[in-house]
């Protein structure tokens, strides 16, 4: 068997090999660069090629990518490629919930991406987006117990997309450390342990603690000028509003001085 050493970029699209060079150079994966119909070396792993071109492409890998594509699922199946053995195994994603839920997608025995999501509700875009890249495997979500109020919105929004979810005993599963790379670290683990299936929505109730906590958090953001009330605290606590709109919802800015300026006229 010929080893994979390089990822296969073969475009004639000069925006989509800017870009997708650019995330194999991050990545520091190597690369062999081709034109359509150039013979492709057995040492590529995986060719990436715009949806045109991808029809005329003769590998065994072939990962169609469109320009400003999400790149986290792309790494995802770029480091299957190259790296994990097992080729029909279970996609298993952990995730590590928070405000920032941290995620890590394993195949059998490989870590083959982690990073961060923006928000709870982000993981559900993710998930589809992962679903894309591996169409034929079915795909488990493990979701850590810790941080109710994430979690539940987490699970809820995996519910809304019909995905296989565990809810798992995250303790100690979090090492110490600074938040984003712990976040990472943490659903790597919560991905390696099995947890109890959810088929039914979770409730969103929030303690007087992660309320009070929301608010502190709020006094932190708008440097001890003032707390959103309870009742914007629980709709950030939903997912309804970020915390940094609530803040700025509650102490808009100065209005500027003088006569009011017209709108522009639309072009």
């Amino acid at each position: 068997m010929v080893r994979h050493r390089s990822v296969g970029l073969v475009t004639r699209d000069p925006a989509l090999y800017a870009e997708l060079a650019g995330l194999l150079r991050d990545r520091r994966w190597p690369t062999t660069s081709l034109l359509p119909g150039q013979r492709i070396p057995e040492s590529v792993g995986v060719v990436l090629t715009s949806p045109a071109e991808a029809p005329s492409i003769r590998h065994e890998r072939v990962l169609s990518v469109t320009p400003g594509c999400d790149h986290r699922a792309l790494r995802a199946a770029i480091g299957h490629a190259m790296d994990a053995e097992d080729r029909d195994g279970e996609v298993v994603v952990g995730v590590d919930p928070g405000p920032q839920p941290g995620y890590a997608v394993w195949v059998g025995d490989s870590c083959i991406a982690e990073g961060i999501l923006e928000s709870p509700e982000s993981v559900a875009i993710f998930a589809s987006q992962i679903h894309h890249r591996f169409p034929s495997r079915h795909v488990l979500f493990r979701v850590g117990g810790g941080d109710p109020p994430d979690r539940n919105r987490i699970v809820n929004q995996l519910l809304a997309h019909h995905r296989s979810i565990e809810v798992v005993d995250e303790h100690r599963t979090t090492p110490r450390g600074h938040r984003r790379p712990r976040d990472a670290a943490a659903a790597r683990s919560i991905a390696q342990i099995r947890g109890d299936a959810v088929r039914e929505r979770l409730a969103l109730t929030f303690t007087a603690g992660e309320i009070a906590n929301l608010q502190r958090l709020s006094r932190e953001h708008s440097g001890g000028r003032f707390t959103i009330s309870r009742s914007t605290a629980v709709q950030v606590l939903r997912g309804d509003v970020s915390l940094a709109e609530a803040v700025a919802a509650a102490h808009p800015g100065p209005r500027p001085s003088g006569p009011r300026a017209s709108a522009p006229e639309p072009l």
